[in-house]
């Protein structure tokens, strides 16, 4: 199933996972690691400050597995709703707002 999620970023947490999107932590992580890290590039900043990506995840309760290993410690208030295909969003590239805040908080 291809979901698209809208979720809120706890900034304080750029350098930390820009740190494991781009060093193989996330990306290790069976059997979700990849499409997470794949998401991360297609997601972006939409105009209220939110961040919106598409993913795929085969789990019963979407996106259960990526939540509790990944997602939960790094975004809030996320909605799902399925989808037929990978969305592209309007805005900012979220990896972008991610160098940007990382530096800025280390």
């Amino acid at each position: 199933m291809i979901y698209k999620i809208k979720a809120q970023f706890r900034r304080e947490k750029a350098a930390e996972y820009l740190q494991k999107l781009t060093d193989g932590t996330i990306a290790g992580q069976k059997p979700d690691g990849k499409e997470i890290v794949a998401s991360m590039g297609r997601a972006r900043v939409i105009e209220d400050g939110s961040v919106c990506w598409s993913e795929t995840c085969f789990c019963a309760t979407p996106l259960a597995h990526e939540r509790q290993t990944v997602l939960d410690k790094y975004f809030t208030d996320m909605e799902t709703e399925k989808v037929d295909e990978y969305m592209l969003f309007d805005g900012e590239p979220f990896m972008d707002l991610l160098v940007k805040t990382g530096k800025n908080s280390g």
